[in-house]
């Protein structure tokens, strides 16, 4: 719940009868773009006086009550899916592939339609961000569209990784035009506060680009106008390296803070170029889970677990759902199966000082690090969610049977009759010619070929027997009838 409730955030976990009202509500400010929209959604300084006034009066905060808080918890996160947001945007970070140069073209048309099309009250649109490497692309043309207007110098104007990490705030609204590498690269741009992320499906797969690049003007006409956008908080991991301190006269246990990535799909820890088995220690909340042998390990998110994941025999997770999903890669025991754990916990991978070889870690398939004897990662639910924009209630289970087909037949059995408007206007479906259930026919029942046989056994009684000429029955068609009935 604290990677879906970044509003609630970790200083305010419930813990009674302990727990300190006095934390300044200043510090309990959500740290994700999204969730400052919605600041006046819940009081956190009134739920803190209640909890107080509650233990003051009964001595201790009564579980009725505790049920009741978590109960208002899931309310304000359904809240924050289904409420849409609207607000005036005005400027625009529009991600691409540079590299592609009819993505190039499309990106001008879009930054084009965006600058000229008047927003809230103004003759023009708004600022749009384009990528810095596209400043002298020949293909984009910055000159002939900043001539069109002078306004359009000020208006047009380009990002740069340094850019999204000092200052995400300037951005209202992020398209992204291409695949789901495109959405993990914006991802990586953003390693703390998030915009809104809305995606076009330009790429291969799509699992995250759900909107139709050919209805662009509709899709932004209704999120930048009165009907708003809704948006899908998805998870993401907090992942830090931990680095032994090897230096002379540094403790036994002592480790030096490295890296840290903010982790969209998911942390992927393999033998790399070993050719021994990686042997890895995993601690949930410092206890020790189990020792992992095997070629790797994945922990996915529910994005992620479309993924790398999947394709090691991991489970499809909605991304509304906090967990985190334990995929182990070609385990050296066939009972080590794919696990879904808590987003509370806080997992711990260790490479022990034993251990035959070093692993190696990379992150959303970046970022590749060795890990040495002694090191290990760190991970936990983020207090920075990725916001995608949502095209309906349903768009995830869509996007999985568009991508994977899934449960996809190549054609539905047929029914014992065409329901009425069914038919395909030639002929009618003839009447069945053949001998069931008449009352005094040879048979009746199920529609198995049961016959007379080659020795004159024939079925009686409504197919609950076989009798012979001489009215004997035979013990073994007697058998085979009944079960066929059943």
């Amino acid at each position: 719940m604290a990677a879906q409730i970044a509003s609630l955030p970790r200083p305010l976990s419930i813990t009674p009868p302990s727990l300190d009202t006095s934390i300044p509500a200043a510090l309990l400010r959500s740290p994700c773009f999204f969730h400052q929209r919605f600041e006046g959604l819940v009081d956190i300084q009134k739920v803190l006086e209640e909890i107080k006034d509650a233990q003051e009066a009964d001595e201790e905060y009564s579980h009725s009550r505790l049920m009741q808080t978590a109960t208002g918890v899931r309310e304000v996160s359904k809240q924050l899916q289904r409420k849409p947001l609207k607000r005036a945007v005005r400027s625009v970070m529009i991600v691409t592939r540079a590299r592609d140069n009819s993505l190039v073209h499309l990106t001008r048309e879009l930054a084009e339609w965006l600058l000229t099309t008047p927003r809230y009250g103004q003759e023009v649109g708004v600022n749009v961000y384009v990528d810095a490497k596209l400043k002298h692309s020949k293909r984009f043309d910055a000159p002939s569209l900043r001539a069109r207007d002078t306004r359009f110098k000020s208006m047009l104007r380009y990002w740069t990784p340094d850019l999204c990490w000092s200052n995400p705030e300037k951005f209202d609204l992020v398209l992204t035009l291409g695949g789901d590498g495109t959405v993990l690269f914006t991802s990586w741009l953003f390693q703390r506060v998030v915009p809104p992320i809305l995606s076009f499906a330009l790429g291969s797969l799509g699992f995250l680009t759900n909107f139709e690049f050919d209805k662009y003007k509709s899709h932004l006409n209704s999120i930048m106008g009165d009907i708003g956008m809704r948006v899908n908080l998805r998870m993401r991991f907090t992942c830090t390296v931990w680095r032994k301190d090897r230096s002379a006269n540094a403790d036994k246990d002592a480790v030096e803070e490295g890296e840290q990535f903010e982790v969209l799909n998911e942390l992927v820890i393999d033998r790399g170029p070993s050719a021994y088995v990686s042997n890895l220690e995993l601690y949930g909340d410092d206890e020790l889970l189990t020792v992992v042998q095997a070629d790797g390990c994945i922990f996915s998110t529910p994005t992620g677990s479309t993924a790398y994941s999947l394709s090691a025999g991991g489970s499809l997770i909605h991304p509304s759902i906090p967990a985190i999903l334990l995929t182990p890669i070609c385990p050296h025991t066939l009972s080590f199966r794919p696990m879904v754990l808590s987003d509370t916990l806080s997992l711990r991978i260790a490479v022990p000082g034993r251990s035959r070889s070093s692993a190696y870690c990379s992150f959303d398939g970046k970022g590749r690090i060795e890990l040495k004897q002694g090191d290990y990662v760190t991970l936990e639910a983020s207090q920075y969610p990725f916001p995608t924009v949502m095209t309906g209630t349903n768009e995830w289970v869509e996007s999985v049977q568009r991508a994977l087909r899934w449960n996809v037949r190549g054609a539905e059995q047929k029914g014992w009759s065409q329901a009425d408007g069914e038919m395909d206007g030639e002929a009618e479906q003839e009447e069945w010619d053949i001998d069931i259930g008449d009352s005094g026919g040879v048979y009746s029942g199920t529609d198995s070929g049961i016959d007379v046989s080659e020795a004159g056994d024939v079925e009686g009684n409504g197919g609950l027997g076989s009798a012979s000429k001489n009215g004997t029955q035979s013990p073994s068609r007697k058998g085979t009838l009944s079960l066929l009935n059943m």
